[in-house]
């Protein structure tokens, strides 16, 4: 009797089961793909049908690739090496990447200045981007355009230094007004910075020969990437506090200055760019003094950020409305003046919505800076299609030449869209 008590009596452990691993079927790589590639009938079959696809792109276009010669010093020489196999000829990227890149007029021997330029650039632009990093830092941010233009164009110091003096003047008049009409003390700082400028273009001459120079390369000079990315960071970078500017005075209670920024905005918008680069080109120089050189990089660094800034403005407005009345109340109960409100409260919050828009317009227009090809601007895809095609030995080479290209865009233009998609997890802006 006892010794069936005693067995019936239920076992309890005294220490926990180790703990097992997952089956394959309900972890890892298996279940992501019956997540996602086999949920279904129908997702399955596509999955194979796209699987086919890639696997005949890859079998006809990697032993093209690996197959590609890069030592030969012309297309003829590749082809005789060949002997009639499909294989790329990348030998034409060994011998012209300096024209890839630089353009074929920029001097050799000053290759390293666009190059420092550009690793001040990261430098500069990385307390703008990731705004834990110290605040004293963009104090180098904003020095940084005028040391970039000195390095690169070089001449005489005393054209960057007129032009922050410029700038300077302008953010002065712009903090003195701002708190009566954001508008106003805008606009005034636009004047006052041309007004610094103009008188800069009549010293500059008379005292530049007593500074030192770095060798002096003009504009037309300048080609190849370099330029898709001058113009593109330059463009982007004054598009965006115009397009505020426009959005906020397209808002504005100041008629006149409403029906301003209304009929620029529109505009702007209803004419290609193509256009306003042919009108950067032959026409804009008629609207400056008769006496006055305007460079054609200014020109088209003028018509593109007119044509970003209006499409900017509009999506910022809708991101203005897009916050709730109860926002513009809230600034008003706490006594704030229009414009604290606006940076404080307002913008912020607009600007957070408007993140997706502002970076799709600045990916377009990073690539739209290649229409400057159609003005005799030899940027990479001018470079490209005029120069390195015309040329008998590299007449003929398409694919590598064109791949090169779209291989620096997409990097350029992939890292801005990763850094937004980044910035909206770390702000936040889907309203939870």
């Amino acid at each position: 009797m006892s010794d069936t008590h005693e067995h019936s009596v239920a076992f309890v452990r005294t220490t926990d089961i180790e703990q097992q691993p997952a089956p394959s079927s309900a972890a890892g790589p298996v279940k992501w793909m019956r997540d996602n590639l086999f949920a279904t009938w129908p997702n399955a079959l596509l999955t194979v049908a796209a699987a086919y696809v890639i696997f005949l792109l890859l079998t006809s276009t990697l032993p093209w690739i690996l197959g590609g010669l890069w030592t030969t010093s012309s297309l003829s020489e590749c082809r005789e090496i060949l002997q009639g196999k499909s294989a790329a000829c990348f030998s034409v990227l060994t011998e012209r990447w300096n024209q890839l890149l630089f353009g074929f007029k920029y001097p050799s021997e000053f290759y390293w200045r666009p190059t420092v330029a550009l690793v001040l650039m990261f430098f500069a632009l990385a307390p703008v981007l990731f705004f834990d990093l110290p605040r004293k830092l963009l104090i180098f941010t904003a020095l940084f355009p005028f040391i970039a233009y000195w390095l690169i164009w070089g001449g005489t110091v005393w054209t960057p230094i007129f032009a922050l003096l410029g700038f300077i003047a302008g953010y002065i008049f712009y903090a003195r007004f701002v708190a009566q009409n954001f508008a106003l003390g805008f606009f005034g700082g636009v004047f006052a910075a041309a007004v610094v400028w103009y008188l800069g273009g009549l010293i500059v001459p008379t005292i530049a020969p007593d500074m030192p120079l770095l060798g002096s390369v003009p504009s037309r000079d300048l080609g190849g990437f370099m330029l898709n990315l001058m113009l593109g960071l330059t463009c982007v970078s004054l598009s965006i506090p115009l397009g505020i500017a426009l959005a906020l005075g397209r808002q504005s209670s100041m008629p006149l200055i409403k029906w301003i920024c209304v009929v620029f905005i529109e505009f702007i918008r209803g004419v290609p760019l193509i256009t306003l680069l042919f009108v950067a080109s032959v026409m804009l120089a008629y609207f400056f003094p008769p006496e006055a050189t305007v460079d054609l990089f200014l020109r088209v660094v003028i018509m593109i950020t007119f044509f970003s800034a209006a499409y900017i403005a509009e999506v910022i407005r809708g991101g203005l409305a897009a916050l709730p009345k109860g926002q513009y109340e809230a600034a008003n109960s706490l006594g704030l003046d229009y414009a604290q409100s606006m940076r404080l409260i307002i913008l912020p919050q607009a600007l957070k919505i408007s993140i997706p828009g502002i970076v799709n317009i600045a990916v377009g227009l990073f690539k739209d800076t290649t229409l400057v090809s159609v003005i005799s601007m030899f940027d990479l895809v001018g470079m490209i299609r005029g120069p390195i095609l015309a040329s008998t030995d590299w007449n003929g080479v398409y694919w590598e030449l064109l791949g090169f290209a779209a291989v620096l865009f997409f990097v350029v233009c992939y890292g801005i869209s990763q850094y937004s998609q980044w910035l909206e997890r770390r702000l936040a802006t889907d309203h939870r």
